[in-house]
């Protein structure tokens, strides 16, 4: 396999990841006099703040989802691939991925983040993560199908275990889930399932710190905890897990929790490039950037997003929040320093304007911060419907998640609750793996670039 991206006189762009900040590279190419290319695991862009109601049945994956190849059609001095980045070779400025090598004039890492699970080995083979599509909908089938064979287990014990949900970290995420899956067992267990009492699902959400939502304010936190509360989460604060066994969560405190549905939402780190050394890694796994966002050591070679580590922030000497806001600026001015270090124009250092932050905890209950004004309750929960429905890629996903808010919000139900396990073609298997034994670089002069 090989690139097939043609040589040409334009320099070439290669960015790593279509999130947020990605796309705002590319972008803001579009009328430049770049060749870009888009390298990304997946074939479309997915909207990370609502994978949660994917995981709960509340959304389509396609309704978050939007084609990369769809949003760049008729784009001049474009091309998108789809692979997985193996390792880079900055003496040679050549890029190794699952389908070959490409050769780059500025390479920019912009491939966010990953589950972090401590290295806790156990934890990581057993817990259902949830940072993309495709595990939401995992979730989304082990919920249901755990849903179905709690009618039909042959003991108690059994039953609990698969009616018990514990979900693993505060954050907005863990926040967020338990709310949906709380107003699941409220609203749609004793629809679906008559013959079932639904106050047997117990929803817990674990976290190590002394409260949620620990980048927002203490006041929003406690508001985020009641409402919680009210909805029958049970909310356990300052308890560590530290491992699962037998359909069991551990607790540091020596206690566990029943469970086949073990939710880890607790921590990221960010996506790992094979051999890059750790001398260019901060916390986190997070590459080190200076205030332009060019990897310290590597020419040519910037990091955005999730994925990096600037400290040349004054407002943010320990970084910046992974949080969306912040790629997609950081992805602004790059676009635009890439074009005036063309010009030789000097460069414009990177501050972050912070726009706030918004979590959901369900209907008409949000929480929600912007430089000094805080609010929750009912008005939140709109300025939250507005700021991600805006957010979404296409006017038809657009249309379908504002049908099915409205939908959801009149009915108290939703139609997507459906197990569908999809099964890869034969040769979609032996390609997969095929590639996963191949283009690891170890011989770097062997094959040529692109």
């Amino acid at each position: 396999m090989s690139f097939n991206v043609p040589k040409s006189d334009k320099k070439r762009v290669v960015i790593v990841g279509g999130g947020f900040g990605g796309l705002q590279v590319a972008n803001r190419l579009k009328h430049s006099d770049f060749q870009v290319v888009l390298i990304d695991r997946n074939n479309y862009h997915q909207f990370p703040p609502l994978i949660y109601q994917v995981a709960s049945a509340g959304l389509e994956p396609s309704s978050i989802s939007f084609p990369f190849r769809k949003i760049y059609q008729r784009r001049k001095n474009f091309f998108f691939r789809m692979a997985t980045v193996r390792s880079i070779f900055p003496e040679q400025r050549i890029l190794q991925t699952s389908i070959g090598k490409i050769s780059y004039d500025y390479l920019i890492f912009a491939a966010g983040t990953t589950t972090n699970f401590f290295g806790n080995k156990e934890v990581e083979e057993e817990a259902i993560p949830m940072k993309n599509v495709s595990e939401a909908m995992g979730l989304r089938n082990a919920l249901l199908e755990n849903f179905e064979r709690a009618l039909t287990c042959a003991s108690e014990q059994e039953r609990q275990e698969l009616l018990n949900v514990v979900i693993v970290g505060g954050g907005a995420t863990g926040v967020e889930v338990a709310g949906a899956l709380a107003e699941m067992k409220n609203y749609i267990l004793p629809k679906d399932y008559p013959d079932m009492d639904s106050s047997l699902m117990q929803i817990y959400l674990i976290e190590a710190g002394n409260r949620l939502l620990a980048a927002m304010n203490p006041k929003n936190s406690s508001h985020a905890e009641q409402y919680l509360r009210e909805m029958g989460v049970n909310v356990m604060l300052n308890k560590m897990v530290t491992g699962y066994e037998n359909h069991r969560v551990q607790l540091k405190d020596g206690s566990s929790i029943a469970t086949r549905t073990f939710i880890w939402v607790s921590g990221v780190a960010a996506q790992p490039v094979g051999n890059l050394g750790t001398e260019f890694l901060g916390r986190g796994g997070r590459i080190k950037v200076d205030e332009y966002n060019r990897v310290t050591g590597l020419d040519g070679v910037f990091a955005i997003g999730d994925q990096c580590l600037m400290t040349a922030d004054e407002d943010y000497p320990n970084g910046h929040p992974q949080l969306a806001q912040v790629a997609i600026q950081q992805g602004r001015l790059l676009a635009k320093n890439l074009q005036r270090l063309e010009k030789n124009k000097e460069l414009k250092a990177f501050h972050y304007r912070n726009l706030g932050a918004m979590a959901t905890v369900g209907r008409n209950r949000a929480i929600a911060e912007f430089s000094k004004i805080r609010m929750h309750g009912f008005v939140a929960w709109l300025m939250w419907l507005f700021v991600h429905l805006r957010s979404i890629l296409g006017v038809r996903n657009k249309i379908i998640v504002l049908f099915n808010w409205i939908w959801n919000y009149v009915s108290y139900s939703q139609s997507l609750r459906m197990i569908v396990y999809a099964r890869k073609a034969k040769e979609v298997q032996e390609r997969e793996k095929r590639l996963s034994s191949q283009h690891w670089g170890k011989d770097l002069l062997s094959e040529g670039a692109d």
